[in-house]
């Protein structure tokens, strides 16, 4: 089968380009024919600071890439290599994340139709941050396309007030860094220090971590991670709460590997969101041995096992949170919970992925059957 894969890949950096990067080898590795074409110009970096800091080396084997021009800002492209996706392909998959690009990749999908069979990968099918304008956008690209595949059954709910196009959910597969494991083991001692890590986002509630470590004496907090608010804000908010010899924020982009070393230096990774689509901060948390508290949105609630391998508590509720983190530290608790993390199976996950998308896009699926 040919199958061009349309979206952000090294040398970008994030969750999204590690999916799209994994994607392709894996279904090259099943015997497809897959290019990978990537964006030169990805977004107004007013909006997505990380436009201005591409990688300077891969996270993780790269897959090559088609080396032609792809902005979100010119149109003249969008129908050519949509034309020339149609002429070279079987299946085409957009992977979808912020809707200013969407019109572009409405655009490529609509001219690789006439050709192709269209699947947008959509990982953010509710934008964290919506502006005027979103639902239209999205709606447009949907519309588009032949079918959609998401990672939850809230993104799917969502996107058929959208669209009439087939919507499939699947489980959002890990694609980790290619790094070493945290050197820590289970029965580290505890720190008392817990960390938040990623980019620093208004519905990733960091705000509401800081009251509620308030509440909970004796513990610090490791920020590390972009800001994409105030972050004066947020210094503000620390020294109000009297939290300023408790919180230690590292404001940037970490690379790869470094990860290991500082997710050994905590306890405990905290995600305190808001609202959430899919997340794989849970696998990669599980991955260097560290449970999780999180909140029940997005995939928390599959990913993390409330009392296992973390704690689960409600969204924008200060008090609920200071109670897990205050729960993480009983006797026992921090061991029990270390103990219970193992990293989630990669393969099932992936087969299971890599079948939603061969059904959405009409295509045999090799790896579930003896071939013909």
């Amino acid at each position: 089968m040919r199958v061009t894969l349309i979206g952000p890949a090294f040398p970008w950096r994030g969750g999204i380009p590690l999916l799209t990067n994994e994607l392709a080898h894996r279904l090259a590795a099943g015997g497809h024919t897959v290019r990978v074409r990537t964006w030169t110009r990805q977004g107004p970096a007013r909006l997505l600071p990380a436009e201005l800091h591409p990688l300077a080396a891969p996270e993780a084997e790269v897959y090559p890439t088609v080396r032609e021009p792809l902005s979100w800002r010119n149109p003249r492209d969008w129908g050519r290599i949509g034309r020339r996706a149609a002429a070279e392909s079987d299946v085409v998959v957009l992977v979808y994340y912020v809707p200013f690009q969407a019109p572009a990749l409405a655009a490529i999908a609509r001219a690789a139709r006439r050709g192709a069979r269209v699947v947008v990968i959509c990982a953010n099918a509710v934008p964290h941050e919506p502006r005027p304008g979103d639902r239209l956008l999205m709606s447009l690209l949907m519309r588009s396309a032949d079918a959609v595949l998401v990672h939850t059954d809230a993104e799917r709910d969502a996107l058929l007030r959208l669209t009439d196009r087939p919507v499939a959910v699947a489980a959002l597969p890990p694609h980790l860094p290619a790094t070493g494991r945290s050197p820590a083991g289970p029965d580290h001692p505890p720190g008392r220090r817990v960390l938040f890590f990623g980019k620093v986002r208004h519905y990733k509630g960091v705000d509401v971590l800081l009251r509620a470590l308030a509440h909970v004496p004796g513990v610090e907090l490791g920020i590390v991670g972009e800001f994409y608010e105030d972050r004066a804000r947020l210094a503000a908010l620390v020294t109000e709460l009297g939290l300023a010899e408790r919180v230690h924020v590292t404001p940037e982009y970490l690379p790869a590997e470094r990860i290991p070393e500082l997710f050994a230096g905590f306890d405990a990774l905290v995600l305190p969101y808001r609202t959430a689509t899919a997340s794989q901060l849970v696998a990669l948390a599980h991955w260097h041995g560290l449970p999780v508290v999180a909140t029940r949105v997005g995939n928390f609630p599959e990913t993390v096992r409330d009392g296992v391998d973390g704690l689960l508590c409600a969204p924008d509720d200060v008090a609920d949170l200071a109670r897990a983190l205050g729960s993480l530290y009983a006797p026992g608790r921090l061991a029990a919970l270390r103990a219970g993390v193992r990293p989630a199976d990669a393969e099932p996950i992936w087969r299971d992925y890599i079948g939603a998308l061969w059904g959405l896009a009409g295509v045999y699926d090799r790896t579930r059957s003896v071939p013909e």
